[in-house]
């Protein structure tokens, strides 16, 4: 062990037969789990199947509807975090809650109560932060501004000051959602250094691979439901696809090689700023061949988002070209540049890709090309726009009793699918699809890449900006890594994890 001085009395939790609905509908139901001391226990699921809820009532943010929860055989109420983290539970959630504008020490030490509170020795409360942060197998500069730090430091953070507040049980939601893979490798080796130190630790996830790689236990929910538990070390990949969605995962179709060497999107050397008028985007360049996913790869917030946007004709180029073919979009309308070929599947499908308050129907029209196809002489032609929105729901399978219900009553697999249709039910020469299976369950997550190689089988020239590599590897012809803005490597699909990993984190 490498800290035996860490090691922590056991703590057994008991969550027995927990219920929990939201508008009528249960998304935990009747769940039994056990956590024990020394173990790290991976909860595995879909998106939506229950995870992240039954911690939050481990964690007091959601109060049960049934249930208990027994701490060391003892039955506890936990209505609040305050009483969780008295009781020695800590949670570390996907956003972190760290204050950006402060240093390492001011996050650490905020909201305890200190001897010094009219004046904070700030020499002494650095010298603390750093023996802490020693003692636990971690080497942090405590002056440093938050904002300075990359997202696995900053997540390292997070999980000392759960430390500092005296928790003994560690619940991280989806952690490495925002980490390179090597950011992922010493995520891990910390955890593993904190179960051997007595701590529980419970690793929300949906990723069976690292499921089978970090845990000792992985218990399986779906619907809300526990399906199946077990020891790692007996589970597989196949056994724990089946318990996760019922069936054996579908792999898309081969992909032929890229056959046209007609160019079809040019970006060359453009700057970008963000919405506070830093640089989000630096002497950028890069060429999409007709028939071919380029994959844009890097950690979320390294300009990706306005990238995107600039393409689309949703943000200013500050200067540098883009070209559809032989045509300047630079600076051209979104109408403009849809009507050169160019189609967007947008980042946050909530907030830009529907409104959620208007019928599927409605959604599925949303667009002016749309409109003016069901219009004549002033009015809508209804009987023809039903016939098309029938058509598009079979064709896209989209899941839904009828197509006048609001789009907020779909899963996020059917409204993504939504987008899709609508997107899709014209041709188009390039599509320009940023994370497109986030938040969406394995089912609808093959339906869409199966989409997309069939528009690149048809010629389509696609730019898949994704933060899931293991999206990136399975549909991209190549790869670009973006960093800060720049593209900072283009490599095949072939390359290892490792350099593609090192990439994402500015190392050549």
């Amino acid at each position: 062990m490498l800290f035996p001085f860490l090691r922590l009395a056991d703590m057994h939790i008991e969550l027995q037969n927990i219920r929990k609905q939201f508008d009528g509908a249960y998304a935990v139901d009747g769940v039994n789990l056990t956590l024990r001391p020394g173990e790290i226990h991976a909860l595995l699921g879909e998106n939506g199947a229950g995870k992240t809820t039954l911690m939050n009532v481990l964690y007091g943010m959601t109060q049960v509807d049934s249930g208990s929860i027994s701490i060391n055989h003892r039955v506890r109420r936990i209505q609040s975090p305050r009483d969780a983290i008295g009781l020695g539970i800590g949670m570390i959630h996907q956003h972190f809650s760290l204050v950006p504008t402060l240093t390492v020490m001011e996050n650490l030490i905020l909201g305890e109560k200190r001897s010094d509170r009219w004046r904070l020795n700030r020499k002494q409360a650095s010298d603390d932060i750093r023996l802490f942060s020693h003692q636990h197998g971690f080497e942090v500069e405590p002056d440093v501004l938050v904002r300075q730090l990359s997202v696995g430091s900053q997540q390292r953070v997070e999980i000392l000051k759960t430390l500092r507040q005296g928790a003994r049980t560690l619940i991280l939601d989806e952690p490495t959602a925002v980490l390179t893979p090597q950011e992922v490798e010493e995520l891990f080796t910390i955890l593993t250094r904190f179960r051997d130190a007595g701590h529980t630790i419970v690793f929300i996830t949906h990723k069976l691979r690292e499921a089978m790689a970090i845990s000792d236990r992985i218990t399986v929910l779906r619907y809300g439901r526990v399906v199946g538990s077990m020891e790692t070390s007996s589970a597989s990949l196949s056994n724990l696809t089946r318990l996760m969605i019922g069936r054996e995962i579908k792999r898309p179709n081969i992909k032929p090689p890229v056959s046209s060497s007609r160019t079809a999107l040019t970006v060359d050397h453009i700057d970008i700023q963000d919405d506070r008028g830093q640089w989000a985007v630096r002497d950028l360049s890069l060429q999409l061949k007709s028939g071919e996913i380029l994959g844009i790869a890097g950690v979320d917030g390294n300009g990706q988002k306005e990238l995107a946007e600039s393409l689309c004709g949703l943000r200013r180029v500050a200067s540098g070209a883009i070209n559809i073919g032989a045509h300047d979009i630079t600076g051209l309308s979104v109408r403009d540049i849809s009507n050169l070929g160019l189609a967007q599947i947008p980042q946050d499908r909530h907030g830009t890709g529907l409104i959620l308050d208007f019928s599927v129907e409605e959604n599925l029209i949303l667009s002016e090309d749309r409109l003016n196809r069901y219009s004549r002489f002033g009015f809508l032609d209804f009987r023809r726009i039903r016939t098309d929105v029938h058509r598009l729901i079979k064709q896209f399978d989209i899941r839904v009793r009828h197509a006048e219900l609001p789009a907020a009553t779909l899963s996020g697999g059917n409204q993504q699918k939504l987008i899709f249709a609508r997107t899709l039910a014209e041709p188009k020469d390039i599509l320009v699809v940023f994370n497109p299976t986030r938040g969406v369950d394995i089912n609808a997550s093959e339906e869409i890449h199966q989409e997309l190689l069939t528009r690149r089988s048809e010629g389509a020239g696609i730019l898949l900006i994704s933060t899931e590599l293991d999206e990136i590897f399975l549909l991209s012809d190549r790869i670009a890594i973006m960093f800060e803005g720049r593209i900072v490597g283009l490599v095949s699909p072939d390359t290892s994890r490792e350099k593609i990993g090192r990439l994402m984190a500015g190392a050549a």
